[in-house]
């Protein structure tokens, strides 16, 4: 699949854009301030695949705690700024890896003084327009995708007057529409690497059905450089959903495709708790491995001949298949367990 071809843009030891692969981040839902419970979330997260952190900076105390921080984290940690300039100045101060600001509250006089500190600390911003804030120059335009791509062209434009090129741009609504053409209009006219998002997108359900609407057209485009799958939920749900986006599309390696069949009459085991604890397992699983947990023998191993392990059930019990041969049969009680002890083998 052709990837369009951004401008490279580093960010701590990683690199954002050109032909290197898609970024999964999350954003943090705690407190930053606090800072133990912040770094337990943000570990917990790198562990599951998250590749770069967003925290919130809403006062001082917030953007002093990215120091203590950034002592315990391993991946890039970005700054998320509103309306105060000083903040985001007091973030970079302390090692923000990256600054995030919206041009809907962030006055335009603040910019030079905020692109002197990232050019100084080499780091880059991320202009994150957003259609629920966008600025009073672009309230009337009927085309909001058209609006959210003006927005984001004007800060553009002062950023390169200022010889700051180190940019990364997102423009996201909550109408998968608008935000597929904002993103596709947004590809043609800048070189710099996009990160893509559906914004408010909802709870996890909901969420993962509209972004995986909107940002899978964008994706098969060729279009994105990092991802968030944002959702009213756990943020490791976040990166569970970005990570199975992203294989679907082939942009995701090292992460397992789990098959299950949606039952029906022919199954005689309690399926689908089983799967839910298979899922849980290979969600922090690095392994690029097809596991198929199947209802009856119709439907495996023979429809999940593919799978490179997985399990088909009968009365009280399962067949235990891989690359559609039958190994064994594992009572019911232990299907879960005796899975994972051949998962872990391979």
């Amino acid at each position: 699949m052709k990837r369009w071809n951004t401008r490279p843009v580093k960010i701590a030891n990683l690199t954002m854009g050109g032909q290197n692969k898609v970024l999964i981040q999350s954003m943090t839902t705690t407190k930053t301030k606090d800072t133990q419970t912040t770094i337990a979330q943000i570990l917990d997260l790198e562990k599951r695949g998250c590749e770069l952190i967003r925290v919130a900076i809403l006062d001082q105390e917030d953007a002093e705690a990215i120091k203590a921080i950034k002592e315990e984290i391993h991946i890039p940690l970005i700054a998320d700024i509103h309306f105060d300039y000083r903040l985001a100045l007091l973030a970079i101060e302390n090692g923000a890896d990256k600054i995030r600001i919206n041009p809907g509250n962030m006055q335009v006089e603040h910019l030079k003084l905020i692109v002197d500190a990232c050019k100084n600390k080499k780091i880059p911003i991320r202009i994150g327009v957003n259609s629920g804030s966008l600025p009073s120059s672009v309230s009337d335009y009927k085309d909001q995708a058209l609006a959210l791509v003006s927005s984001a062209k004007d800060y553009v434009k002062r950023l390169e007057e200022l010889d700051f090129y180190d940019i990364v741009i997102s423009l996201k609504s909550s109408d998968v529409l608008t935000t597929i053409r904002a993103y596709e209009l947004a590809a043609e006219t800048f070189p710099y690497p996009l990160h893509l998002g559906i914004t408010e997108a909802g709870d996890c359900f909901t969420s993962c059905l509209r972004s995986g609407a909107g940002l899978g057209i964008l994706l098969k485009e060729g279009i994105g450089d990092t991802i968030r799958i944002s959702m009213n939920a756990e943020p490791k749900m976040e990166i569970s959903a970005c990570k199975e986006l992203l294989k679907a599309f082939n942009l995701y390696e090292n992460y397992p495709t789990l098959i299950a069949c949606p039952t029906c009459g022919r199954c005689q085991i309690d399926l689908m708790p089983i799967v839910q604890e298979v899922k849980a397992y290979l969600d922090e699983l690095n392994k690029n491995i097809k596991v198929a947990v199947m209802g009856c023998v119709v439907n495996g191993p023979g429809e999940a001949k593919e799978a490179d392990i997985g399990i088909a059930g009968g009365l009280g019990q399962a067949a235990l298949f891989k690359k559609g041969k039958i190994i064994k049969k594992i009572d019911e009680k232990d299907i879960v367990r005796v899975l994972k002890e051949e998962i872990e083998k391979m």
